[in-house]
C-alpha cells in the first residue's frame, strides 16, 4: 500500500571549473562520500543518489528537468562544495517542480590546523559556497529547507529524514485520487472547499461516486472471501461474544466483511488510495462502514467521514510521511471535554479511527448507531496509547488552504469507560486547553483532524512549504495575543503574495 523503498532523492552538488581538475575530482569523491553515507543512514527512508558536480548552468538545468521527469526522485539535495557561482543555477531551479534542501555541510569536520594551505582552503568553501548560493533561493523566493551542520552527525540524519518523509507525501499527492462516496453532511461548512483549486494547488483529485457504484462490488463478493476474512477477524482481534461463530449477531460480522471487502475492490479498481463516506447517503449498504474503514486506513488509506476529502488526503499524506516509524496515524475529532484539572479532549468519531493508534488489542463489537437509519455496525474498539502526539487540520480559506497544527500530550482515561463503544484517545492539548481551542477556533481550524503519534510538527511544516500551505503552529510557546496577529499578517501577506 504504501513503499518508500523505490524512492530517491538526488545529492547534486555545485563547482565550477575555475579550480581545475584536480579540485572537481576530489569534490566529485567527497560528493560520492557524503551521498552514500546519508544513502546508508537507518534514518533516511529513501535512496540518496549522487549525481556529476554541477559546473555550468547547462547541467544544472538538464538535471532539474531530468528530476522533474522522474518517477521515482522525490527531490533533490544540493550542496555547494566549493564556489559555485549562483547564476548558473537560476534557470534551472526556476524549472525545478520538485522540493529542494540546501545542505550546508562541510566534508572536513576539523582546520588541520598545522598544515591547513591555500590548497585546502580553495577546495573546502561550502562556508561561502553555500551563501552564494542560499542567496538565490532567496533571491527567487524559493521554498526549500536550510539544513546546517555536519554530514556526519545523525541530528542532521534526523532533520534530512523529515524533510525526505515530507518530500514523499507530496510526491504521493502527485497522482493521489480521493474517492468521494455521497457528497458532503448536509449543511456543514468546513468540510466543503474549492476541488479545482485543490488539485491545482495540491496536485490530488477528488472524484465522487454514486454509493450504488460501491454496492455493485460488495455484491459481488464471494462466500469464500467474507469466510476468510471473519476468520482473520477472529484470529486477530478480541470478537465479541455475539460475534463469534454460533453467535446470534455473526451475520452482522459477515456483512462488515463483505462491505470491507467490496470496498477494497472499490478502491483498487478506483485506483483510490483515499475516500469519504457519509451517514446521510448508505442507500443499499446494510451498515456504515465501521470496521472496513478502520482495517484500511490502518493498511495506508487516507479517510474522511461526512465527505471531508481534505482531511483524507492529509490522513493519507501523513500515513506516508509516517510509513515505517513507530506510532501510528489516524483520522480523528474532537468530540468533548474534560474542564477540570486544566482540561482534557476526548477524541473519537462514530466508529472511524484507525487501529495503528490502539495502546492495545483491539475489541471487535457490534452496537446500536442513533444516526443513519440502517443496521447496527460492527466498529474496532479501543484507547490510544499515550505519549506526545500531533493533531493537525486542513480547512479551505478561500484564497488559500490553511493547515493548524497542534502538538498534544496523548494519556490515558483516568476512568474506565465501559459504556463509551468506540475507538478513542484522550490527549491534552499544549499549551493547554483554553489557549490551544481559542487559537483553534481563531484559526477556524476544523473538528475534523488527522492524529499522528509518529510525526512532528516538523514534518508537517516542510510538507506545508512544499505544497505551499499556510502552516499555523500551535504549542507550548503559543500565546493568543501573538497568534492572532500571525493571522492578520498572514491574511495580509497571502493577499499580497502574487505580487511578491
Amino acid at each position: 500500500m504504501i513503499d518508500l523503498s523505490s524512492l530517491e532523492a538526488w545529492f547534486v552538488t555545485g563547482s565550477q571549473h575555475l579550480y581545475g581538475s584536480e579540485t572537481l575530482k576530489a569534490v566529485e569523491q567527497h560528493s560520492t562520500t557524503i551521498a552514500r553515507a546519508l544513502s546508508s543512514s537507518s534514518l533516511i527512508p529513501v535512496k540518496i543518489v549522487a549525481k556529476p558536480v554541477m559546473t555550468s548552468s547547462e547541467s544544472i538545468q538538464q538535471l532539474c528537468l531530468d528530476a522533474n521527469s522522474s518517477k521515482n526522485c522525490i527531490g533533490l539535495i544540493t550542496w555547494m562544495h566549493t564556489f559555485s557561482p549562483a547564476r548558473m543555477w537560476i534557470g534551472g531551479l526556476r524549472s525545478l517542480n520538485k522540493p529542494y534542501l540546501h545542505l550546508h555541510t562541510q566534508f572536513n569536520e576539523e582546520l588541520p590546523w598545522p598544515t591547513i594551505d591555500m590548497n585546502f582552503m580553495n577546495l573546502n568553501q561550502s562556508a561561502h559556497g553555500d551563501r552564494e548560493y542560499g542567496f538565490i533561493g532567496a533571491r527567487m523566493r524559493l521554498p526549500r529547507k536550510v539544513v546546517v551542520g555536519s554530514w556526519r552527525d545523525t541530528s542532521i540524519h534526523s532533520e534530512i529524514a523529515v524533510w525526505a518523509r515530507a518530500a514523499c507525501a507530496w510526491h504521493d499527492a502527485q497522482h493521489l485520487k480521493i474517492a468521494r462516496l455521497g457528497d458532503n453532511m448536509r449543511n456543514v461548512a468546513v468540510t466543503e472547499g474549492d476541488k479545482v483549486d485543490a488539485q491545482i494547488r495540491l496536485r490530488y483529485s477528488v472524484n465522487g461516486y454514486g454509493v450504488g457504484e460501491l454496492v455493485r462490488f460488495i455484491h459481488e463478493v464471494k462466500d469464500r472471501e467474507i469466510e476468510r476474512l471473519t476468520v482473520e477477524y477472529d484470529e486477530t482481534y478480541a470478537v465479541a461474544e455475539s460475534l463469534r461463530p454460533n453467535g446470534n449477531q455473526r451475520k452482522a460480522l459477515h456483512e462488515a466483511a463483505r462491505i470491507e471487502l467490496g470496498l477494497r475492490h472499490f478502491l483498487l479498481e478506483s485506483d483510490s488510495n483515499a475516500f469519504t463516506d457519509t451517514f446521510e447517503d448508505l442507500h443499499g449498504l446494510a451498515q456504515l462502514p465501521g470496521i472496513a474503514v478502520q482495517r484500511l486506513m490502518a493498511d495506508g488509506y487516507g479517510f474522511g467521514a461526512e465527505g471531508d476529502w481534505k482531511t483524507a488526503a492529509l490522513v493519507r499524506a501523513m500515513k506516508v510521511m509516517s510509513h515505517g516509524l513507530n506510532g501510528g496515524t489516524s483520522f480523528m475529532e474532537d468530540y468533548t471535554y474534560h474542564l477540570k484539572d486544566g482540561g482534557q479532549v476526548l477524541g473519537a468519531h462514530m466508529l472511524e479511527v484507525c487501529p495503528s493508534i490502539a495502546d492495545d488489542k483491539p475489541s471487535a463489537e457490534i452496537h446500536p448507531l442513533s444516526i443513519g437509519g440502517k443496521g447496527d455496525p460492527v466498529r474496532l474498539v479501543f484507547t490510544a496509547s499515550s505519549g506526545r502526539a500531533v493533531n493537525a487540520s486542513i480547512v479551505d480559506m478561500g484564497n488559500r488552504f490553511r493547515l493548524v497544527v497542534n502538538q498534544v500530550n496523548l494519556m490515558r482515561p483516568e476512568q474506565p469507560l465501559p459504556k463509551l463503544p468506540v475507538a478513542r484517545a484522550i490527549w491534552v492539548p499544549e499549551p493547554n486547553l483554553k489557549i490551544a481551542a481559542t487559537t483553534w477556533i481563531y484559526a477556524g481550524g476544523a473538528h475534523h483532524t488527522a492524529l499522528s503519534h509518529a510525526l512532528t510538527p516538523e514534518h508537517l511544516q516542510d510538507f506545508a512549504d512544499m505544497a505551499g500551505l499556510e502552516c499555523l503552529m500551535i504549542d507550548s510557546n503559543t500565546n493568543v495575543a501573538d497568534f492572532v496577529k500571525e493571522l492578520r499578517w498572514n491574511d495580509m501577506y497571502y493577499h499580497l503574495a502574487s505580487g511578491i
